[in-house]
């Protein structure tokens, strides 16, 4: 207990020092010749957005340091995974593969090397497959179960191979998980969560089963899901910074976090009982379901004293990511409608404090983003009023807060080129460097369009909004002129017209403004770009943001 406090006071040193340093800043620049009301509400703004660049900054300073410092850093955060040793499972797993409206042409072929993968292993008998559909389409079920038998019939292990669909999707996939268990899990002690778009090699999966084996207070284990190879330029670029990212933070995460970590709905492995026990999900108070229901579960599973803890490899854990621009915003929009459901959650008994953090944590990612909009909003105005700055000041309040933002993901590429036997996989030192400079243009013109459209959405959701839980699509294909224009018209519009209040400033108030605003002004070509064909052979061609997994072949 004193160890997991002090880590605790650590992380919240770390975070509130880089919120102080970021309004320190503000304030100084923004001081000389008194505070205008536009500057007033400024540092209010900044206020809801630095919290999240200090969460931001705290996870990928720690996760350096565990990176850099530690031999083995997934075991320093998981001690369970130190004790875990190749073994024949004593405890059975169901692969719970869940499913809605999708090709199952490009689902099956994974679950098929998975499960041959565990048969090599000599793990067979202990894990069977649980195809759990909530496809509401006759037509599509009909293609759906026709393809669960063609599978069927060329395995010699078909007998552990399962289907069944829901007539209704109450509760959308928390209704369908649970469902399942309630149903159709018995004789299996484990689950292994897996989304239609998940990929995990059996020495991956057999890891988790290990560490549960090994830990009996385990009730979860999160693996981190890193991008399936990708020959389309938008996912091909998203997921390479991603994946940096996401190791630097959730190794930083998980140190402090310990046995309250978070839940990211598939690519998991679950112990049953618990799970059953403490996360069915009743509607909220206005008969909505639950959206985001994993981080609910994860905090349901902390208050009931069951440990929930995070794998932060990458090795042998995969997902697909949206395949272009307007997937990914649509896919945003209703993860951002289901976190903002948290805020009817916090006031609920029965949560630790680390529980109620995670919920607070998930609105902060979405509750930022009309903040941001509107303090770029009032910068163009103060500084189109004559409003004055420090201009000693300013290169180091805007840099410290775009590095801030981005921490995570920095780091994580700092700490590939500081260990040239990381960059290997990635085909070399320099081969990486273009990867990760690639990238930081893309997220320089992605993120505004990103925040952006967080803030539209928000400010439409108290108005009825609600996106629900709609089938994604997967497919790569371009986007039209048309089609980019109709969907980011409002994200251009409100670009030309901040960019065109800085330029009337000055040449140099725009060149500063242009990493925060040259992102809205191109979204329209961004998407077009990103999603095309040509663009996206010519990016596969030459390697760039290659992923081990691509190149591994």
């Amino acid at each position: 207990m004193v160890a997991q406090t002090f880590r605790r006071l650590v992380f919240f040193a770390l975070m509130l020092g880089s919120c102080g340093l970021l309004l320190g800043l503000a304030w100084a620049t923004l001081a000389p010749g008194g505070f205008t009301p536009w500057e007033m509400l400024m540092l209010g703004c900044l206020l809801v957005v630095a919290p999240w660049n200090g969460i931001s900054l705290a996870n990928a300073l720690l996760g350096l340091g565990l990176l850099l410092g530690r031999r083995d850093p997934a075991a320093a955060v998981l001690p369970a995974l130190a004790e875990a040793r190749p073994m024949v499972p004593q405890l059975r797993t169901a692969i719970a593969l869940c499913v809605r409206n999708e090709d199952l042409s490009g689902v099956l072929p994974a679950m098929g090397r998975l499960l041959d993968g565990l048969a090599l292993a000599g793990a067979g008998p202990f894990f069977s497959l649980f195809i759990l559909s909530d496809t509401q389409d006759a037509a599509l079920a009909k293609r759906e179960a026709l393809a669960v038998v063609a599978f069927r019939a060329r395995r010699s292990d078909a007998v552990r191979i399962h289907y069944r669909r829901r007539g209704a999707n109450t509760g959308f996939k928390a209704g369908n998980i649970m469902e399942f268990l309630d149903n159709h899990a018995a004789g299996h002690e484990l689950m292994l969560t897996l989304d239609a778009d998940s990929e995990m090699s059996a020495a991956a999966v057999l890891r988790l089963v290990r560490c549960m084996e090994v830990d009996s207070g385990l009730a979860l284990v999160q693996q981190l899901a890193v991008g399936r190879p990708a020959r389309a330029a938008f996912p091909r670029l998203f997921q390479f910074g991603m994946r940096a990212g996401m190791r630097a933070w959730a190794t930083g995460q998980a140190w402090w976090q310990q046995g309250e970590g978070p839940y990211w709905g598939h690519n998991a492995i679950i112990r049953i009982d618990p799970f059953r026990r403490h996360c069915r999900l009743a509607p909220l108070p206005d008969g909505q379901p639950i959206l985001s229901h994993d981080q609910v579960e994860a905090v349901r599973l902390h208050a009931a004293g069951w440990k929930v803890m995070c794998l932060p490899l990458e090795d042998g854990s995969l997902e697909a990511n949206p395949p272009a621009l307007p997937e990914y915003l649509a896919r945003d929009r209703r993860w951002g409608a289901g976190n903002m459901q948290y805020l009817a959650l916090l006031r609920l008994p029965g949560m630790t404090a680390m529980g109620r953090w995670q919920l607070v944590q998930a609105i902060l990612l979405f509750a930022g983003a009309p903040a941001w909009v509107l303090l770029l909003a009032l910068a163009a105005l103060n500084a189109a009023l004559g409003g004055e700055v420090e201009m000693a000041l300013l290169p180091a309040l805007l840099l410290f807060g775009w590095a801030g933002y981005y921490a995570s993901k920095l780091v994580g590429y700092a700490e590939v080129l500081l260990r040239p036997a990381r960059a290997r996989p990635y085909g070399g030192w320099w081969r990486f460097l273009s990867g990760a400079v690639a990238e930081l243009l893309f997220t320089m013109l992605f993120e505004p369009v990103c925040l952006f459209n967080k803030a539209l959405f928000l400010g439409a959701l108290p108005f009825g909004l609600k996106p629900g839980w709609a089938p994604q699509n997967r497919a790569d294909r371009g986007v039209a002129w048309a089609d980019a224009l109709r969907l980011l018209w409002p994200h251009t519009l409100f670009g030309l017209a901040v960019s065109g209040a800085f330029a009337a400033v000055s040449p140099a108030a725009l060149l500063w403004a242009l990493p925060f605003t040259a992102g809205l002004v191109l979204a329209v070509p961004f998407c077009v770009m990103t999603a095309a064909p040509g663009f996206s052979g010519w990016l596969a061609r030459r390697g760039v943001a290659a992923t081990p997994e691509e190149l591994a072949g």
